[in-house]
């Protein structure tokens, strides 16, 4: 029998994504700061790697190497015009890993700049920015994609209908990163949850979450309650958090979350609701695996 397609399976209940890219290439030797995107080209076996890594640790899906993928974000390394290479190139490794029987997620993240009147960006600027990105993802085999780690809802709507107008009708995940601010939860530009879930859903977005933030395992499964209330069944509500709250050693961001601990709390975050569930910065295929064997038992 042939495999469901994507929007079908996320609607069949526990669907595990992969964890951390970015981490995970600085662990094997990366220099930070390096253009992860253009390694699609570079160092592809590297990339083949970190996905197996993942599938075999039990993700039902792997995301793309292109978060910084837009033309935006490759302009400030001198590659805007490399948007359809590198991402074509990284839906093409992350299919190879994911064969016909597992996922691949186009990955679209924030483009760094800011729309008017904070900024110069125009709103059909950003438009043509995802919707390049989205088609070179779909030129190479993705099944669906997901914009993650975005904090204004303007720009995180703006990809959202792009990627359901370009994307051949496949479904759209879409996340934002929060804070923990007092006794709510808001983006770095202020936006709550509820705000969040209402215009994602407008826009179209099959399933919505969050990712990253420097939130501690205890709040993201706070943040998970207040995600599955404000999307009151409307679509499915997903979660990557980070391997607990980044702490600065020697100047550099440490996560110290075990893999079991990480489980543990995905475990909650999965009795809250969320049927979506992956890992954000520091988490790496151990804590992956970790909440495999937990949420599968």
């Amino acid at each position: 029998m042939g495999r469901v397609s994507l929007k079908e399976r996320l609607r069949q209940g526990l669907f595990l994504l992969d964890g951390a890219m970015g981490t995970q290439l600085i662990a094997h030797g990366v220099e930070p700061g390096k253009c992860s995107e253009l390694l699609n080209l570079e160092s592809p076996g590297l990339i083949l790697r970190i996905h197996n890594a993942y599938l075999e640790a039990g993700a039902d899906a792997v995301l793309t190497n292109t978060f910084g993928g837009n033309g935006f974000a490759l302009a400030r390394h001198g590659l805007v015009s490399r948007v359809a290479d590198v991402n074509t190139a990284a839906a093409g490794l992350a299919r190879k890993a994911a064969g016909r029987t597992k996922y691949v997620l186009g990955d679209i993240g924030p483009t760094g700049d800011f729309l008017e009147p904070l900024g110069s960006l125009k709103p059909d600027q950003l438009t043509t920015v995802f919707a390049e990105q989205v088609k070179a993802l779909l030129a190479g085999g993705v099944d669906g994609f997901i914009i993650e780690t975005m904090t204004a809802v303007e720009e995180a709507a703006i990809a959202v209908r792009a990627a359901k107008s370009a994307g051949s009708d496949l479904p759209v995940l879409a996340s934002m990163s929060f804070d923990k601010r007092g006794p709510d939860f808001k983006t770095m530009m202020g936006v709550d949850v509820k705000t969040a879930v209402s215009a994602l859903v407008s826009a179209g977005a099959d399933a919505v979450g969050f990712n990253c933030g420097t939130t501690t395992l205890d709040e993201y499964v706070e943040l998970a309650k207040r995600f599955v209330a404000a999307a009151a069944g409307r679509v499915s509500v997903f979660a990557e958090p980070n391997a607990g709250k980044p702490e600065l050693v020697d100047g550099k961001a440490v996560y110290k979350v075990t893999p079991d601990e990480f489980a543990s709390a995905a475990q909650k975050i999965y009795a809250a609701g969320v049927t979506i569930i992956g890992g954000c910065c520091g988490s790496s295929p151990d804590h992956i695996n970790a909440l495999a064997k937990i949420l599968r038992a």
